[in-house]
Formats: C-alpha cells, sequence, structure tokens
C-alpha cells in the first residue's frame, strides 16, 4: 500500500534529520571566553610553538604598535653579536655620555664618564630595564651616535624577517616612528634563543648586584609559573603594558607575546591563561570569543577570532606620549611557521 510507504519514507527523513543536528551539536566545541585586559586599539597576542615555529593563537599580531622597553631585546641582541664577533668582552668598559645620563627613568642614575661593564650592562638592561645603559651601549656600538646604531638595528630586524619594525633610540623611550608588531617581537624573541642560547640566561634573572646594592627587576613572570624562563616586559603610556615570554617545561617550548595590557597585573594574567590554552589539547581549534576591557558580557562585541587570510591588520598605533619605562619612581598563519624550526 502507498500510504503506509510514504509514510514510513517521511519517519526515516525525519529520523535522519534528527541524527544529523545531534551530531552537529555535539561535535561543534563550545564557545569559550578570553579576558582581554586591554583596550582593542592597544591589544595584540600571538603564541608561537618555538619548536616548529607554528602559530598557535594571534590577534591583530601584525597590527602597529610601540614596542617600549621590548627595544632592549634588540639592543641586547646586537650587544651579543659584538661579543660573538670578539669586538667586546664581558669586561669592556662601556662609557655613559651627557645624553645617556640625561634619559629619563628606569635608570640606573649614572653620571656622565662614569663607565660600566658589558656584563653589568646586560643585567642592568634585562633586569631594570635602564634606558641610560642602553642608550650608553647603543651609542658605544653604534660609533658615538645612538641614531646610527638605532638605523644598524632597523637593518638587522629586517634580516631576522621583522618586516614591520623600525628603531629609532636603543632604549624604547616615547617615539612616534618606533613601531613594531607583536608578530615582529616574536621572532626576535626566537632568535635570541636560537642564536645566543649561551646568553640567554641572563633573561631569567629577577635581581642582580651592582656597586654593592641589589637591584631588583619587575618581570614577575619568572617564578609565577613553572617553566618561564624570561625574557622582557616594556611599558610607556602610549603602549600600555607588553612583554615577551618564553615557556620550556615537559617538553614544550612557546613564545608568548602580549601587547596593550592596562596594568602588568593583568598583563601577566592573560600571558598565564595564553600558556594554559596553548598546552591543551584542543588549542589549535577553539576560536575564543574575546571580552575586551570594559565591555560588558551582556552586550558582546562580533566575533573577532583570528584575523582572515589575506586581510591586512588594522594599523591603530596611538600618538606617543612622554613616560617613563615604568610608573614607579625608579600575520603569519596558524598553518605556516614563524621561524624554521631549527
Amino acid at each position: 500500500m502507498p500510504r503506509p510507504l510514504a509514510i514510513l519514507q517521511k519517519l526515516i527523513a525525519v529520523l535522519a534529520l534528527l541524527a544529523f543536528a545531534t551530531g552537529c551539536t555535539t561535535a561543534a566545541p563550545p564557545e569559550s571566553v578570553l579576558t582581554v585586559p586591554a583596550q582593542p586599539q592597544k591589544y595584540a597576542a600571538i603564541v608561537v610553538d618555538a619548536s616548529t615555529g607554528k602559530t598557535l593563537f594571534e590577534v591583530n599580531s601584525t597590527a602597529q604598535r610601540y614596542p617600549a622597553s621590548l627595544t632592549k631585546m634588540m639592543t641586547l641582541y646586537m650587544l651579543f653579536e659584538a661579543m660573538e664577533a670578539g669586538r667586546v668582552t664581558k669586561q669592556t668598559q662601556i662609557p655613559v655620555s651627557d645624553h645617556a645620563a640625561s634619559q629619563p627613568p628606569t635608570k640606573l642614575r649614572f653620571r656622565r664618564g662614569e663607565t660600566i661593564d658589558v656584563d653589568s650592562a646586560i643585567r642592568a638592561m634585562v633586569v631594570k630595564s635602564a634606558n641610560d645603559v642602553a642608550v650608553a651601549v647603543g651609542e658605544y656600538l653604534g660609533g658615538g651616535s645612538e641614531e646610527q646604531f638605532a638605523a644598524m638595528m632597523t637593518a638587522k630586524a629586517r634580516q631576522l624577517g621583522m618586516s614591520s619594525t623600525n628603531f629609532h633610540n636603543a632604549c624604547g623611550l616615547p617615539d612616534d616612528a618606533q613601531v613594531t608588531t607583536a608578530r615582529d617581537m616574536a621572532v626576535l624573541g626566537l632568535a635570541l634563543e636560537h642564536r645566543f642560547p649561551q646568553h640567554f640566561h641572563y633573561f631569567s634573572e629577577s635581581d642582580f648586584m651592582f656597586r654593592g646594592r641589589l637591584v631588583r627587576g619587575h618581570n614577575d613572570m619568572l617564578g609565577r609559573v613553572r617553566g618561564v624562563d624570561g625574557i622582557k616586559t616594556g611599558y610607556i603610556r602610549a603602549s600600555g603594558y607588553n612583554i615577551v615570554t618564553s615557556y620550556n617545561a615537559d617538553g614544550r617550548h612557546l613564545i608568548v607575546v602580549v601587547m596593550g595590557a592596562a596594568s602588568a597585573r593583568q598583563r601577566n594574567d592573560h600571558v598565564e591563561q595564553l600558556i594554559q590554552r596553548s598546552l591543551g589539547p584542543s588549542s589549535a581549534h577553539a576560536q575564543p570569543r574575546l571580552m575586551y576591557a570594559g565591555q560588558q558580557p551582556a552586550s558582546p562585541p562580533p566575533l573577532p577570532g583570528l584575523p582572515e587570510p589575506g586581510m591586512p591588520a588594522p594599523n591603530s598605533a596611538l600618538p606617543g606620549l612622554p613616560a617613563s619605562d615604568l610608573p614607579s619612581p625608579d600575520l603569519a598563519s596558524p598553518s605556516s611557521p614563524l621561524l624554521p624550526a631549527q
């Protein structure tokens, strides 16, 4: 009889549709929300697997941002190269000029004509983020000219593949033309680890002795998360709180860059979240919804996800503002490696 057959066919079709819908529902990962401690125009972040060069997470990673004291990573790269080439040793004395001594804090408060040995200079830049020392090193390596050294830094950035970075000073104090991206900072962090493993221990130091006193640092990620072994923080008012962090534990090695956070504590919390997320089994597939600072959970913005392939990242660099390094007195595609695996 045709009627019962038609009914049976409809019933089978409905059951198949329900099974398909159920399968789709269970297969879809639940939406996750990632709290971002920054305004969208300042925030940028990237997480890279340092062993493979694969990008695990990125937001605004090719948008222009101010590096602040992340600049000193390149100053240190240039100094490590000079050491390797034999142009300087750890005992070489770096003279401090009027220009270097006049830099605003954070600094070691040198006077003109004083000197600092290279080993102490490295620690001063890594731990204290000393602007006077960074400028003195830049002048020394630049033949007496910080401007010339900045041009050398930019040329080195291009050699390393940092295509969107321009340096105008050696320390990271405000300059409208001194810009970078989170991706470029990840490239530099990877290059420091791969190129100078014998010097990378400096980036894990949280204090050092200088002229009989203990100089403490402000990279609170050291000792906070097991496996974090460096590398550098940065802050000016125009940039917000920046950091490049290296995680190396249990067979996993990550480089995490966060830029534009509203406070150091919130930045560090966010870095820890990104590390945990990247170590999870579903990190490569889950696309979190970003909840930026000041946004209400009841009315979230459209899902930003990751930048669409081929779409340029917005250039949202902000005008530079005078500021000390600290407020205290004293896109690569996820499927393509950021750097070749070494």
